[in-house]
């Protein structure tokens, strides 16, 4: 707010100071609503300074923790980054093994489970024994080689918990 009524349009030293403090004074004012909104605004120049030193500094204090707050969580958004790239080529891994799994596990439920993966080959000592003609009947059969027979009873037969109480040991 400019008094000019107090001064004419010659501008003298005089008028052109009482301007220069009454806008200081504004000013003043201003800064003073400005610090404290809702309260009336202080009139001492050296209170209203003295807050506004003490709201700039805690502003800045402010404004530095939010940086460094800010250059944690961008490096705590780097570490995530690099490690959800990680999970997703461990996933993938897994995926691509799980697959690899399912076609073993279709390709042995393909063929009988009674039956190993390859025909065994009667090993030659026993093809043509001596005095046998080959293909005849009476060439020995050995089991399959490579397979648990014990796989092929069910589970009572198999369990052994209770053997010591219904074979009690013959001395």
């Amino acid at each position: 707010m400019v008094r000019s009524e107090s001064c004419n349009a010659s501008s003298s030293k005089a008028c052109r100071e009482k301007l220069r403090r009454d806008r200081l004074n504004d000013k003043f004012m201003e800064l003073g609503s400005i610090l404290e909104p809702g309260r009336p605004p202080k009139t001492d120049k050296s209170a209203i300074l003295i807050d506004a030193v003490r709201m700039v500094t805690q502003l800045r204090g402010e404004a530095q923790k939010l940086k460094d707050s800010n250059t944690s969580l961008q490096e705590r958004i780097k570490e995530l980054k690099s490690e959800k790239n990680e999970l997703r080529d461990e996933k993938q891994r897994l995926k691509a093994e799980k697959e690899r799994l399912e076609q073993q596990l279709k390709a042995m439920n393909a063929q009988p489970s009674f039956m190993p993966p390859a025909p065994p080959a009667i090993p030659a000592a026993f093809a043509a024994a001596p005095g046998q003609a080959p293909g005849n009947k009476l060439v020995p059969l050995i089991g399959y080689p490579g397979v648990a027979m014990w796989q092929f009873m069910p589970p009572a037969a198999v369990d052994t918990s209770q053997d010591h109480v219904l074979r009690p040991p013959v001395a």
